[in-house]
């Protein structure tokens, strides 16, 4: 299975586990691949689908996700309307044809799960997107790809004096 397949089958997966396609808008849809490649990549030590991401306005977006939206379209697996939701247009995705669930692991699915109820429940658009303007998305350029194994790096801190304290304390045990 090609990794390009693996995010086509992840982002069917997203839309049909929605549910509600008032739920999934394109912020959210976006969000959601990102939290779980990344995730997975934390967990299960790789991402789901080898997806580049890129620095966008509102956070970091697939690469691909224009024409792989496009592929579902044109193959009958979903429809994308276009709904007016507060003054502006949002992006709605309609499934059509049910994910099949084979290209996708059960652990894969579990991770995309809490991802999706942690964006689809717990946020807006815009609280999600804000929560990814982290350090890295911050000193990257517009279009510039942001890779997934760059969250240990924004997991990087100066130490507290607490952290130096327990540093010494382990330290000085060790040494006696």
């Amino acid at each position: 299975m090609s990794r390009p397949d693996k995010f086509k089958a992840m982002i069917h997966y997203i839309c049909d586990r929605c549910g509600d396609p008032a739920r999934l808008g394109a912020i959210k849809l976006n969000k959601v691949a990102w939290f779980s490649d990344v995730i997975a990549f934390l967990e299960l030590g790789s991402d789901i689908t080898g997806e580049r991401y890129v620095k966008q306005k509102f956070g970091p977006v697939p690469k691909s996700i224009l024409p792989t939206l496009r592929q579902l379209v044109t193959e009958g697996a979903m429809r994308i309307d276009e709904v007016e939701y507060f003054g502006h247009w949002k992006k709605q995705f309609v499934v059509l044809q049910p994910y099949n669930g084979s290209l996708l692991s059960d652990e894969e699915r579990g991770v995309v799960d809490k991802v999706m109820e942690f964006v689809c429940d717990g946020h807006t658009a815009t609280s999600i997107s804000e929560a990814t303007h982290d350090a890295i998305w911050k000193i990257a350029d517009i279009g510039e790809q942001i890779p997934v194994s760059a969250i240990l790096a924004s997991k990087l801190q100066r130490p507290t004096s607490g952290d130096i304290a327990e540093a010494r304390r382990r330290l000085s045990a060790k040494a006696a």
